[in-house]
């Protein structure tokens, strides 16, 4: 049996294809495109509405996973109660809302993107659409509510309900998009210390948005950085490292937090690791 669903009104699809485009843009360095999709998901994924409610029924569906058949029936039992309780109506002009601000304000093409999981969130959207119908057809919940356990019982990222709100609480467009951009700078600089990963991020979000508050930022990792030389240099008596010491320090002080650019930014980095390689323990044992 094959049942199709309109993926513009499947809740976790369009919020995923929301995320993907935010994703996108913060790549692009198109960050005012970024804030005005959160500003979407913000508005329309507000607690109290109904596709909030639905949403996170959805992505517990979605994200929980159990070890037992029992439990999966008990679950199913619940979502079924749960799906009931929303206001179809209201469920359905808020979906249509959400889609014309899309439309209006990001463009039709978001719809065209790819989503991995698409299989997966369409048999939860249509298993969740027949348990709200008066009269649902049997053919179609034996066959999506089987698919539903099978996705139940199978290994994947755990996300609570709490994890789920507590996520929608803080996605105002800045955070959201502060949020997925750190997550993106983690992953594609992962052979970088906490610490330069965290001047990346600084650099990226603030260079264009407080520049005062950056130039801040940077002075205050200059001096701790000059502070820890000075606390290495103390208790070190190895002189190759202490002639190190003076070289990285008139580096650093070289540095000037008012000038910020790109090439200023890799010279920071680049002071950034060689203090953290000359302090190590391993650099002990040269």
């Amino acid at each position: 049996m094959t049942t199709k669903h309109n993926k513009k009104r499947n809740v976790g699809i369009v919020y995923e294809l929301l995320i993907q485009h935010i994703t996108n843009c913060i790549i692009e360095g198109d960050r005012a495109a970024a804030k005005k999709a959160t500003k979407i998901i913000e508005k329309r994924f507000a607690k109290g509405t109904e596709l909030f409610k639905e949403f996170r029924l959805f992505k517990a569906l979605a994200n929980s996973t159990v070890s037992d058949t029992h439990i999966v029936a008990s679950i199913l039992s619940e979502a079924k109660r749960a799906a009931r309780n929303i206001d179809k109506n209201k469920l359905s002009q808020e979906k249509t809302r959400l889609i014309k601000d899309i439309n209006y304000n990001i463009g039709k093409e978001v719809f065209y993107q790819n989503v991995p999981n698409y299989r997966n969130l369409g048999s939860i959207q249509i298993a969740i659409n027949e348990w709200r119908k008066d009269s649902p057809d049997i053919g179609t919940l034996i066959e999506f509510e089987k698919k539903l356990g099978e996705h139940l019982l199978a290994e994947k990222h755990k996300q609570s309900v709490s994890e789920l709100q507590k996520d929608l609480d803080a996605s105002s467009a800045d955070l959201l998009v502060f949020k997925l951009m750190t997550e993106k700078i983690n992953k594609k600089y992962a052979n970088l210390s906490k610490q330069e990963r965290d001047i990346i991020s600084h650099y990226t979000f603030y260079k264009n948005e407080d520049e005062s508050y950056l130039r801040k930022y940077l002075s205050e990792r200059k001096l701790e950085a000059i502070q820890l030389l000075e606390d290495f240099e103390d208790t070190e008596n190895n002189k190759i490292l202490i002639e190190k010491v003076d070289r990285v320090r008139t580096a650093i002080t070289s540095l000037d937090e008012n000038s910020i650019n790109d090439a200023s930014i890799v010279k920071f980095l680049t002071i950034t690791k060689l203090v953290s390689e000359l302090t190590s323990p391993e650099a002990k044992n040269v």
